[in-house]
């Protein structure tokens, strides 16, 4: 029977022993956990610009709230990936270029950038929990995805919805792009009607209107995405996009009837209908197709990539 003592001086010898021999595993671990620790990539932060003020955020909790911003939460999860995909596109584009702001800022502005939403405002505001999370659940999906033509980022425009075809990107800002050309878009969306008296048109657009309201308007052209390109309006010649911007309309694609003496414009589609159709996105999710696919229906001839420093 062994002694207290001799218990004691055997476990201290034990206590003694066991750095020695477990020493090279430990030595080995604490290398893996050191390797593993200074392997784990940064995460990437861009500048946000709220009014004059630049903040830097982290790159996919800003794609977030871009896709709170600019997406319902209620479209379908491959929509909401592509749509992730599309808003890191063009802010790490930005950021790796300059940008618009020429520091490579990206603001807050739907209208110049793109929009964004901070997690608490969209809860307090727009949506529930259910929805945050599907949303952050599409982001991290498509976590560091970027869309690229020929190595280069692309100008990764989009917009709300169309009517029967995307449009050419010279047909709307003069420049052409190989993959921001028309596309039939699957959605449907309804007819707005606005309607503008003959005092209203002559005094915005700077025109006089005849007595033969048939000859109000005249000459149409039209562009491949089935856009108006030209019309003449009391002789006077616009372009599609001028007249949009001139009379507020929610697109190009539109016709006009004259009716006691006023301009009725039957309008379809939202936004300037270059690259991705968010709401035909969702249609075509609906339908069965994953972010990839509708992303290379949208944006012929680009590579879904691994983003880098470089693009």
């Amino acid at each position: 029977m062994k002694t207290g003592k001799m218990i004691l001086m055997q476990t201290a010898l034990l206590i003694l022993l066991v750095p020695a021999v477990l020493f090279p595993f430990f030595r080995e671990g604490a290398r893996e956990v050191a390797h593993a620790a200074s392997a784990a990539p940064e995460p990437r932060r861009i500048l946000v610009r709220h009014g004059d003020v630049n903040i830097k955020m982290e790159l996919e909790e800003y794609v977030v709230g871009v896709v709170l911003a600019e997406m319902p939460a209620e479209y379908e999860p491959e929509a909401l990936k592509a749509q992730a995909v599309v808003a890191r596109t063009f802010v790490w584009k930005a950021a790796c270029t300059g940008g618009k702001h020429g520091d490579g800022a990206v603001c807050t502005d739907p209208a110049c950038c793109q929009g964004y939403v901070a997690s608490g405002q969209f809860l307090q505001s727009y949506g529930t929990d259910a929805d945050l999370e599907k949303i952050r659940a599409a982001v991290s999906d498509s976590a560091g995805l970027v869309l690229t033509y020929g190595g280069e980022l692309i100008e990764a425009t989009y917009f709300s919805s169309t009517a029967g075809y995307t449009e050419d990107a010279a047909a709307v800002w003069g420049s052409s792009y190989p993959y921001l050309v028309p596309r039939e878009s699957p959605e449907q969306v309804p007819e707005e009607y606005t309607v503008y008296s003959r005092a209203w048109l002559e005094k915005n657009l700077g025109v006089r209107l005849g007595e033969d309201t048939q000859s109000w308007f005249s000459q149409w052209e039209y562009t491949a995405g089935e856009g108006v390109a030209s019309v003449s309006v009391g002789g006077r010649s616009f372009s599609g996009t001028t007249l949009r911007q001139k009379l507020q309309l929610r697109s190009t694609v539109f016709f006009v009837t004259v009716q006691n003496d006023a301009a009725i414009f039957c309008t379809r589609g939202y936004g300037h209908r270059v690259g991705m159709s968010q709401l035909g996105a969702d249609a075509m999710a609906a339908a069965g197709s994953t972010f990839a696919d509708i992303l290379s229906y949208y944006y012929p001839g680009t590579a879904l990539e691994e983003i880098t420093d470089y693009h």
